[in-house]
């Protein structure tokens, strides 16, 4: 019978890696090519030019329009929709058989949003936490609730 592949995606909103977990008592190893970085930028780099000018709709003022959107918020979805879609390849793939999912918490409510069907039968566990800085050494005890064992 052939070892179950669980990958586990450990990402917040601007950087993500997969370890990966080959049969019931395997030990978390590193995908090789899969860490993801989304270098931090301000946002006064994004939005380089000053916000427009608008008259009121009554008398002569004017006043500086406010922004339609949050440039971080669409440049961190941005990023969230590449892993989405590098996971619906892999799993089209057959690069994994179950997924677990541990995310910061708002990283994992907008993933929930846009991950494929395909991929969101797969996931075995989800957790809302952010262990992008823990090292791979330390990730087990961190996830012992939800990794098979």
């Amino acid at each position: 019978m052939k070892p179950i592949r669980t990958w586990v995606l450990i990402c917040n909103a601007t950087g993500a890696r997969i370890v990966e977990q080959n049969g019931v008592r395997g030990d978390l190893v590193e995908v090789a090519g899969t860490e993801f970085n989304d270098t931090h930028i301000h946002n006064r780099d994004i939005v380089a030019d000053r916000p427009g000018r608008s008259f009121d709709s009554e008398g002569s003022g004017r006043h500086a329009m406010s922004p339609s959107s949050d440039p971080q918020k669409l440049r961190e979805q941005a990023f969230l929709a590449e892993l989405a879609d590098f996971a619906a390849n892999q799993h089209a793939d057959g690069r994994f058989d179950r997924l677990i999912v541990v995310a910061s918490p708002s990283a994992l409510g907008y993933l929930r949003s846009i991950l494929s069907d395909a991929v969101r039968h797969a996931i075995s566990a989800e957790l809302a936490k952010d262990l992008t800085k823990v090292p791979n050494s330390q990730l087990a005890q961190h996830l012992e609730s939800v990794l098979a064992t």
